[in-house]
């Protein structure tokens, strides 16, 4: 049995979709040639029009190409947390006809390095607060360019409303020749050369977290990025007439999708915030009549749980979407009972640049991935042999539909290991077990792969681990995931000493540690020493074994 298609598909749409054959540029060309004085970013009350973001896209574009020598298909690397000076970098990158190496802003110098080294990025653009992390880079030839961005250039002369600190900040003097500030790159006004890409031409590098210690590089080019946006469009409702509020990650492609590609393609208005505060979210969704906001549940359910709500007018906000995570029962019903508001879930993955699968707006499911979108197909496998499985029988889930990524970047190992084919059709093996009901609705059971889902980031314990391992008084280390009330689950570490460890190291001295060398959201909640790990006849860690016991505990 395969999802999609059938009795149950949403009226009125197309069960194929014409995607676009133009690149990801070309949709802010046409918003920005319809729609020149519309504003088209909003980042606390500081208002970017399309013209102005297509000139400063251009300008940015031209200065990658002529001071930084971008050329076609070269990577460039982009690291920082949502603002004005991210969505045109994207764009200009874009423009160059470069591709996209979005980078976790949560990546400590170690991390960073990884995605730059593998990509083979050599250009930068980052915002000033991660200058520490990126500016050796630059010392130690890893990268030729450094491009770095203040938040504060784009902010209103007059604030009216609490920003972060890193937002408030004013732009540093740094002083170091081989720095180069946004604004000066801006200011000389370069001119990018003709643009000639094309649909098929690679766009976006994003990485995903490793099940075997180092992430993985998502190759998408401009048309399966495409495929998503529009999918998602034609699903869920678009019009230029609408506001979105961009508050997760544009790094990721829930973020960089539902907050940043899909309205321009739009030409819908984005409402940016740097980083999540329910205080603000609450202000701007009245002050800017938001009417679409793509987020994790961990995010809406702080927004709706706030007890200033009832004194503020949020009845413009009619659609709230997402995926990462399940929608809590109570809370889904809290948003249908008083608000009218039903939560689109649905499923995606870097490896298919978001959306592909969702509930039908007018007939969704609770706490439920949803059916097959336009052209995808969508089947519950035998992880093991890969076989069909019956209607209502857990196993992995498989999918096909033109937004699948070509490959992982340089690995053809791990290639070799996602994709099967099946019916003429090239496959992509999600990890994730779930089954299939009587109507193609598909239903998150387990993840095949060992994963945690922290607040909706990813978390593979190899990768910790494997940066644990760096730590010189740890002879073994084992990564779990443990429930957690407030981030549904949480990173736990067990932690056997070297011999010759000294017996002053603490598990507190060993996160110290961790808070230095990896991203916020990968260090573990708690390190417990213990003297030796479970192994199997192999010789391998029976980490499952620790995470059941941990489970177990919880539980009572």
């Amino acid at each position: 049995m395969t999802s999609g298609s059938g009795k149950y598909w949403p009226k009125g749409l197309p069960e194929t979709l014409d995607v676009p054959k133009t690149s990801l540029y070309y949709n802010l060309e046409v918003a920005a040639k319809r729609y020149p004085s519309k504003p088209a970013i909003v980042f606390y009350g500081f208002t970017l029009t399309y013209g102005e973001f297509l000139e400063q896209v251009e300008s940015m574009a031209g200065y990658l190409q002529q001071a930084c020598g971008v050329k076609p298909g070269d990577r460039v690397a982009l690291y920082s947390q949502n603002c004005p000076q991210f969505m045109i970098g994207y764009y200009a990158i874009l423009r160059a006809q470069a591709v996209v190496v979005p980078v976790n802003p949560m990546n400590l110098e170690d991390e960073l390095r990884y995605c730059v080294a593998d990509s083979g990025a050599r250009t930068l653009l980052a915002a000033q607060e991660l200058n520490e992390y990126a500016c050796p880079l630059l010392n130690a030839g890893d990268i030729d360019h450094l491009i770095l961005h203040a938040y504060s250039d784009y902010l209103p002369t007059r604030l009216d409303m609490q920003v972060p600190a890193a937002v408030s900040a004013p732009r540093l003097a740094l002083g170091d020749t081989k720095l180069t500030l946004w604004q000066d790159a801006l200011a000389r006004e370069l001119a990018p050369a003709a643009f000639d890409g094309k649909c098929d031409d690679l766009s976006v590098i994003a990485y995903t977290s490793g099940t075997t210690g180092q992430p993985k590089g998502c190759v998408h080019s401009h048309v399966t990025v495409m495929a998503s946006v529009a999918a998602s469009t034609v699903w869920r409702g678009g019009s230029p007439a609408f506001s979105c509020l961009a508050i997760a990650p544009l790094f990721h492609f829930l973020g960089m999708q539902g907050g940043m590609n899909v309205p321009i393609y739009n030409g819908s208005t984005v409402i940016v915030m740097q980083r999540w505060d329910r205080e603000a979210a609450l202000l701007l969704v009245e002050r800017y009549r938001v009417n679409m906001w793509s987020a994790p549940p961990s995010m809406i359910v702080d927004f709706f749980s706030n007890p200033a709500l009832g004194d503020h007018d949020i009845s413009s906000l009619f659609r709230l979407m997402g995926g990462g995570a399940a929608m809590p029962e109570a809370i889904s019903r809290k948003l249908k009972e008083e608000f009218g508001i039903s939560y689109n879930e649905a499923y995606g993955l870097t490896e298919t640049a978001a959306f592909i699968l969702g509930n039908p707006v007018e007939r969704g499911k609770r706490q439920c991935l949803g059916i097959a979108s336009f052209g995808v197909d969508a089947r519950i496998v035998d992880p093991a042999i890969l076989e069909e499985m019956p209607e209502g029988e857990t196993g992995e889930i498989i999918l096909h539909g033109p937004q699948v990524m070509l490959e992982y970047w340089g690995n053809p190992e791990a290639n070799a290991k996602t994709f099967l084919e099946r019916d003429g059709k090239r496959f992509l093996r999600t990890g994730d077990l779930g089954y299939m009901d009587v109507e193609g609705y598909i239903f998150m059971v387990d993840r095949l792969k060992r994963m945690i889902n922290a607040s909706g980031f990813k978390v593979w314990p190899a990768e910790v681990e494997s940066i644990m391992y760096g730590h010189p008084d740890i002879q073994e280390a084992c990564v779990i995931g443990v429930p957690d009330e407030k981030r549904g689950e949480t990173a736990n570490a067990l932690v056997v000493l070297k011999a010759d460890a000294s017996s002053a190291v603490s598990g507190e001295d060993i996160l110290a540690w961790c808070k230095q060398k990896m991203a916020a959201y990968k260090v573990p909640t708690a390190v417990e020493l213990v003297d030796q790990l479970p192994k199997s006849a192999s010789g391998k860690i029976m980490w499952l074994e620790l995470q059941q016991q941990a489970r177990k505990r919880f539980r009572e």
